[in-house]
């Protein structure tokens, strides 16, 4: 999350941003070691299609002589891979694994491997990624409707979309804002008016007989508008003094001033654009998130070998004079 928020603020203030600076790769809420590849990951990011690696964390015990699986790719299970394990170990191909098991509790995922003695974990687990689950591609596809049409978009388009609908939100909200403090001084200046003549105020309202004349009465009295009249009447007439009235007519300022910021804000989109960036801001100091999928280079991984995994067995040989 940290990464995605740190991004979209670099690239709302600079639209040239390199993405992979600061949104290296996909990460996965099951942890894992992404198989890394610049070239492809620019690939994926400018187009929305390809694929990447993902394969298990995993750890030696040697005083146990077991491998210990802690983390797995997001595409796979458990059980499906303890299920290959044990497939190809009845099969013959898994000679060096005496057993495998869950040992998942509350402390967190784990696939204990029991190895025979003399076997080497770093070739087993080479053979291991390249025969089951425990590496997996991902595939990509950044299908999104935009205006109800599904399009396949890239990281940096997906980030355009988005922004361009976030400011109008912001847009949207402010709007709200300014429209609802508009009404509040407009309520306020008819408050004001009636300061003038307070007691003439509370002579209109006692002295209308009919209760559907006191607005029109104050409206003629005071030239106020309706609203204006009706926020004056459903005040409680103990409040209808100097001292409420001075504490009311004092936001008044307050109010002209925020409204005057609010409407700058309205017409400035690079203004719509600040207050986007600081709530994102906001996002990444609430939910403090690390990446979870560790990152490891592609020519830091061993690649799977079939001779290297060949046993040593004695062999005779009978060679004829003829050299055969």
């Amino acid at each position: 999350l940290e990464e995605v928020c740190r991004t979209t603020i670099e690239y709302i203030k600079n639209p040239d941003h390199d993405l992979l600076t600061t949104l290296p790769a996909p990460d996965f809420s099951t942890g894992g070691e992404l198989i890394y590849d610049e070239d492809e990951m620019r690939a994926i990011y400018e187009t929305g299609r390809g694929s990447f690696k993902v394969r298990a964390k995993w750890a030696y015990d040697k005083k146990e002589n077991l491998i210990e699986i802690t983390e797995i790719p997001y595409t796979t299970t458990i059980e499906a891979i303890i299920d290959k394990v044990a497939e190809l170990a009845k099969g013959g191909k898994l000679r060096e694994i005496a057993d495998v098991r869950d040992e998942t509790d509350l402390s967190g995922l784990k696939i204990a491997i029991d190895l025979k003695r003399g076997t080497d974990p770093e070739k087993l687990m080479a053979k291991l990624m390249k025969m089951t689950p425990l590496m997996d591609s991902c595939s990509c596809n950044f299908n999104v409707l935009i205006s109800g049409m599904p399009r396949v978009l890239g990281v940096r388009e997906v980030l355009d979309e988005w922004t361009a609908w976030r400011t109008e939100c912001v847009r949207r909200r402010v709007f709200f804002d300014l429209n609802k403090k508009k009404d509040k001084l407009h309520l306020l200046h008819g408050l004001r008016k009636i300061l003038l003549d307070i007691d003439k105020a509370i002579r209109i309202i006692r002295e209308t007989e009919e209760d559907a004349e006191v607005i029109p009465n104050l409206m003629i009295g005071f030239g106020i508008d309706e609203i204006q009249a009706e926020f004056i009447a459903d005040i409680r007439l103990r409040n209808i003094n100097k001292e409420y009235i001075l504490k009311r007519t004092q936001e008044t300022e307050a109010l002209e001033k925020e409204i005057a910021k609010l409407e700058e804000i309205v017409k400035s989109r690079a203004k719509i654009r600040n207050i986007i960036v600081k709530e994102l801001e906001q996002v990444i100091k609430k939910y403090p998130s690390e990446r979870k999928t560790r990152i490891v280079t592609a020519e830091a991984v061993p690649e799977f070998d079939e001779e290297d995994h060949i046993e040593d067995y004695p062999v005779l040989l009978f060679l004829t004079r003829e050299g055969y």
